[in-house]
């Protein structure tokens, strides 16, 4: 398929993601040309035009934590979830993918992460990539997170490392406060974020370390996105406590009672019960943890069942937020773009905005998705795929 050099988006209710009501949109090759009610397609080249009336048009969500060379193994072999696909991705509304190791760093490489995180952009997509895994000293590709980070251009933090949780490695604060200082060294050095990704299990610790390691050391708490923030009721209130101090939380969309995890709260109102608190709208956003196994645990922490979590969640729970919570579009959205974007300093995301890349999630007044472009490629059509992966059944 042969992508337009200019597209012309005519009429959606654009929140970019401030609400700036009804706007035209030029994309110019990967880039947005102009945002504005009278813009129109150029007289002396070809430009394909989509009329996108009655449509919201938002910033393309970026995704910060997406196991896209596959997750899990805490049952077994059989049950290590594959790579994900491209349509996947896309008709979930996502356009930006940051990937993860998890539990598994041993049959899984950063190496691996490295070459799947390239082949989706070579895709169509934006993709980012943090270095190590669950366990401390946690694997890298040159050596040490901080070289990495400076090193390897898709690299732009360290995680998921796991806390409070019965698959880590039980590190010393020592030791979590030795990695996230080379990670921010690393960010320093490189004009990266160099943000530690944290799992947070369901030990009773909770988010005590982070509190500890932030309170007694120089490593300020915006260095680290605790996640999975969501996963029960003690947790949340950590997290919300942990957030008005100045530190990100980080809700999980496929970590809610409907997926199995009967102790969640569901991610929308997790967003709702933070704003209520006194969160600043800046500190919370949300990922997927899309393409991770779903493992559910025995009282003694055995395996007794194991699910796959999915990048839909995302738009789902935007839409209840919006729809059920209340909550405003234009904050509702941030929590998916701007937000993130920011934090990652992923510099030409998260906005709808002239110089800025043309990534586009686009849905009904039901938030229902219709549409979905990536740096100025129209990848998902009346709510279908119509690019594909190299490998997929379906590719054109």
């Amino acid at each position: 398929m042969t992508k337009p050099f200019f597209t012309l988006l005519c009429g959606a209710r654009v929140f970019a993601p401030r609400d700036m009501g009804i706007q035209n949109i030029l994309i110019a090759g990967d880039k947005i040309a102009a945002v504005c009610p009278t813009a129109t397609a150029p007289t002396n080249y070809p430009c394909q035009i989509v009329d996108l009336t009655d449509c919201i048009l938002m910033p393309g969500f970026i995704d910060s934590h997406v196991h896209i060379t596959g997750g899990g193994g805490e049952g077994g072999f059989a049950t290590r979830t594959p790579e994900i696909l491209l349509s996947q991705i896309t008709t979930s509304g996502v356009t930006t993918v940051v990937g993860c190791l998890g539990t598994d760093g041993t049959t899984r490489s950063v190496i691996n992460l490295l070459a799947k995180t390239r082949g989706l952009c070579a895709e169509g997509i934006s993709a980012y990539m943090y270095t190590g895994a669950y366990e401390l000293p946690t694997p890298t590709i040159t050596g040490s997170v901080r070289s990495d980070i400076i090193i390897i251009d898709k690299i732009i933090g360290t995680g998921e490392i796991a806390m409070s949780d019965h698959r880590s490695a039980q590190p010393t604060c020592q030791e979590y406060k030795n990695l996230a200082a080379q990670a921010r060294v690393g960010g320093m050095l490189s004009s990266k974020a160099g943000i530690v990704d944290m799992h947070i299990g369901d030990g009773k610790s909770g988010l005590s370390m982070l509190f500890e390691i932030t309170a007694n050391s120089e490593i300020p708490k915006s260095q680290f996105i605790p996640t999975h923030i969501n996963r029960n009721q003690q947790l949340l209130i950590e997290g919300i406590k942990w957030a008005k101090q100045g530190g990100i939380m980080d809700i999980t969309s496929g970590v809610s009672p409907e997926s199995g995890s009967v102790q969640a709260v569901k991610p929308s109102q997790a967003a709702k019960r933070a704003l209520e608190n006194g969160v600043a709208t800046t500190n919370i956003t949300m990922s997927s943890d899309g393409n991770g196994s779903v493992p559910l645990f025995d009282a003694t922490g055995n395996t007794i069942g194991v699910g796959v979590a999915s990048q839909k969640s995302m738009l789902q729970e935007i839409r209840d937020m919006i729809k059920t919570e209340k909550i405003a579009p234009d904050t509702a959205i941030k929590f998916v773009t701007s937000n993130v974007a920011g934090i990652l300093k992923l510099s030409q995301k998260g906005q709808v905005k002239e110089s800025f890349d043309a990534d586009f999630t686009v849905v009904d007044k039901d938030f229902q998705l219709k549409h979905v472009w990536a740096r100025g490629q129209h990848m998902v059509d009346n709510g279908q795929a119509i690019v594909f992966g190299t490998f997929e059944q379906n590719s054109l």
